[in-house]
C-alpha cells in the first residue's frame, strides 16, 4: 500500500475510532443536515461537535458546505471502502478460526 493510501486509512479509522463521530456520521447517512441539528443529541457545545466533523472532513466522510452562517454537512462514504477492504483482508483468518470452532464443537458432540 502507498504511504497516501496508508494515511488516508489512518485518517478514516482515526475518524471511526470515536462513539460521536460514528453518530455523526450515521445521522448523516440519513441526509445532510445543519451542524446545529448534528450537535442536538450530543451533550456538548457546538464547539465540541465541529471538532468532531472537522476529523471527519480531514478523514473525508464529510463536505461541509456554507451559506451565511448557516453550515450543513453530508456524508461522503466512499473513503469507508478502503477501510472494508483492509478489514475483508482478515475474513479468511476468521473464517478459518471458525471452521475450525465448527470442527471441535463437532467432534465433541460425537
Amino acid at each position: 500500500m502507498l504511504l497516501a493510501e496508508e494515511r488516508r486509512l489512518d485518517a478514516v479509522f482515526h475518524a471511526l475510532s470515536n462513539r460521536t463521530r460514528r453518530a455523526l456520521l450515521k445521522s448523516l447517512a440519513a441526509g445532510p443536515a445543519r451542524v446545529t441539528e448534528l450537535a442536538e443529541p450530543h451533550k456538548m457545545s457546538l464547539n465540541a461537535v465541529s471538532k468532531h466533523l472537522f476529523v471527519l472532513e480531514r478523514a473525508g466522510l464529510i463536505r461541509r458546505t456554507r451559506e451565511g452562517n448557516v453550515q450543513s454537512c453530508v456524508l461522503d462514504a466512499s473513503p469507508l471502502a478502503s477501510a472494508e477492504e483492509w478489514i475483508a483482508g482478515y475474513r479468511s483468518f476468521w473464517d478459518r478460526k471458525l471452521d475450525r470452532l465448527a470442527a471441535f464443537v463437532e467432534k465433541r458432540r460425537r
